[in-house]
């Protein structure tokens, strides 16, 4: 334990990011104004050209076509001007929550990640991972589900393998200035994330063929017509011709002679072909136009990301991920989508006979399957990629936003949990108190008292979260912390739960059981245990206490524990030199208690319990 540190309540760094992200909000703004005082004049103009076209329908006739003609053009530009609106307003809102991250003014105005909370999860309600006012809510910019899912399942799975922290570290480093590159894919992302969820398009990539069987027959069949048509079509227009124009059937007389049952045989080797796979052929259809508006969208993502320059292991790596035989995603998906603009000309009512005639729906149905199968399974590598890319953008614009956090030490040897100005990050830079804090192989338990309010919880949750977040490959509040690769336990809060017949102390012990279970193999642990066993009686406490911590420690874990009770720092004296106490302690302001909240060697030398109930108006004696 070294001596402990004070926290300065702003950094001129991170006073620089709050100047740049003011300075883009208000250009970010000022666009959006811009382009709805010129989408307001496009309504208008609209309008305008509305009532000229009734007034020269009704006075010119055929002179009408030209004001409608520019009606057209007005909703061309109309339209392009509305969505730049949009992305404007998106960017605008991007920085807007970036501001109250740096002000710490964010509790409440981000995405709460409440959908990947757990209970039963061995820390992260302990830590506040999820929720309102959470570290996910502080950290995640992330606006498709794949990105958060990704955040989430870094910050309650730590990563066990050093080179795997460190490639993501590396990748935050690379990703940490690009403050452009958040930016655009917040605003892309902001519009593909609901498609994508609601298309489905990694379920829709993977599903089994459709047109498997047969596959071949269409293409024969369509090669055999497509030639007999080119015989017998001439001699049906020739015909054709003759009835409506004597004078040119003399010419193209031959051609009239042409037998015609090679076309009707051809028509109904098409139809009966077609029937034979029309219900598949439908489903086919339908399910590429569902998918293909979320499949342009995931384009415009990937197409932003190919273009950005990596140097990095991972970012190299996440970028290959969205090519499959040198050709890009963007690329890919552009293929599917001229399949489905072709299929949508069966539509036309002028080009309907020839695509019956030709087999085109059939044809094009075929082809969008072996586009499906040769690249659908790649679509959930993309969403992926993307999602890991998004998880990596919200540590990197977590430490862009926290200049004064440090980038971990990662070591190999375990265990090892050094740090220095430990900090929480959840508390405002302007109320923060930091303390050093160091566990490893030669002191494994800090037992921690105090009196209630002193700190003692909110140094637990301070070393979870450094532990969380260096694990993920983020920055964490210290000035330096040199960890190596553990798994984290703690029981801080819990509660007595109804619907489980589970009380306050029945919950605890089975936490504590898991934690005892997350010691026994693996990676070292690094548990955390508040006012351990405080629902039962002292003696009871004791016993139990000490075979837990005695266990924990034995099997190479290291870890902090908490109590109220002063019986209980005798375990470290028991436990020395692997365990020592360490304290908290209040003092009187004015009659009112107050705290400082530095971490001192020792054990208290007194209680507040009895103070705090005078304070409230309770007659103790």
């Amino acid at each position: 334990m070294r001596k402990r540190r004070l926290t300065p309540p702003h950094s001129i760094m991170r006073r620089v990011t709050h100047d740049i992200y003011q300075e883009r909000l208000a250009a970010r703004r000022q666009e959006a104004g811009r382009l709805g005082r010129r989408e307001r004049a496009f309504s208008i103009a609209r309008l305008g050209v509305i009532a000229v076209a009734i007034l020269t329908g009704w006075l010119a006739g055929w002179w009408a076509l030209l004001p409608v003609a520019a009606f057209v053009a007005l909703i061309v530009v109309h339209d392009r001007v509305i969505q730049a609106r949009r992305r404007a307003a998106r960017a605008a809102a991007f920085y807007e929550r970036g501001l109250a991250r740096v002000t710490d003014a964010w509790s409440g105005t981000g995405i709460a990640g409440t959908e990947f909370f757990d209970e039963h999860h061995p820390y992260a309600g302990d830590l506040d991972l999820f929720g309102k006012g959470s570290l996910f809510e502080l950290m995640c910019i992330a606006a498709t589900h794949a990105g958060r899912a990704r955040l989430a399942q870094w910050l309650t799975a730590p990563a066990e393998s050093r080179e795997e922290i460190l490639a993501r570290q590396g990748a935050v480093e690379e990703l940490r200035e690009r403050l452009d590159l958040r930016e655009e894919l917040a605003v892309l992302a902001s519009e593909v994330t609901g498609e994508i969820e609601q298309a489905k398009l990694d379920a829709w990539g993977a599903q089994p063929p459709r047109l498997e069987r047969g596959r071949w027959l269409p293409r024969v069949i369509g090669a055999a017509t497509t030639l007999l048509f080119a015989i017998t079509l001439p001699s049906a227009l020739a015909r054709l011709a003759g009835w409506t124009h004597p004078q040119a059937a003399a010419q193209i007389g031959w051609m009239a002679e042409m037998p015609l049952w090679p076309l009707f045989v051809a028509i109904v080797i098409e139809s009966v072909i077609a029937a034979q796979f029309r219900a598949r052929v439908e489903e086919v259809t339908a399910a590429v136009e569902r998918a293909e508006p979320a499949l342009a969208l995931l384009a415009r993502l990937t197409a932003r990301l190919e273009r950005e320059p990596f140097a990095s292991e991972r970012m190299t790596a996440l970028r290959g991920r969205l090519s499959r035989n040198g050709q890009s995603a963007s690329e890919q998906i552009e293929r599917l989508r001229r399949l489905v603009n072709l299929l949508e000309a069966r539509r036309n009512q002028f080009f309907a006979p020839f695509a019956a005639l030709m087999m085109w729906t059939t044809n094009l149905a075929f082809s969008i399957e072996r586009w499906r199968m040769a690249s659908g399974r790649e679509i959930a590598a993309w969403i992926d990629a993307v999602g890991e890319i998004e998880a990596l953008l919200s540590l990197a614009s977590f430490a862009y936003e926290h200049p004064d956090f440090a980038v971990p030490e990662i070591e190999a040897d375990a265990p090892l949990f050094d740090a220095t100005a430990l900090g929480h990050p959840l508390i405002p830079a302007v109320r923060r108190v930091t303390n050093d804090l160091r566990l490893g192989d030669d002191l494994r338990l800090l037992v921690i008292s105090g009196s209630n309010m002193s700190g003692k919880s909110t140094m637990l949750r301070s070393a979870g979260l450094a532990a969380v977040l260096a694990l993920a490959g983020g920055p964490v509040c210290a000035t330096r912390l040199r960890i190596a690769p553990m798994r984290v336990g703690a029981s801080i809060r819990l509660h007595d739960s109804l619907q489980e017949g589970a009380s306050r102390f029945y919950a605890e012990i089975l936490r504590i059981r898991q934690i005892l279970d997350l010691a026994r193999g693996g990676a070292p642990l690094l548990f955390l245990l508040d006012e351990i066993l405080h629902g039962t009686n002292s003696h009871d406490r004791r016993i139990g206490a000490e075979a837990i911590v005695r266990g924990l420690v034995g099997q190479g874990a290291v870890g902090l524990v908490s109590t109220h009770d002063l019986a209980l720092a005798r375990i470290a004296d028991e436990l020395a030199p692997r365990a020592a106490n360490v304290h908290f302690e209040d003092h009187l302001e004015d009659g009112r208690i107050a705290f400082d909240y530095h971490m001192r060697p020792g054990v208290v030398e007194k209680s507040n319990a009895l103070a705090l109930m005078r304070a409230v108006g309770i007659d103790v004696g």
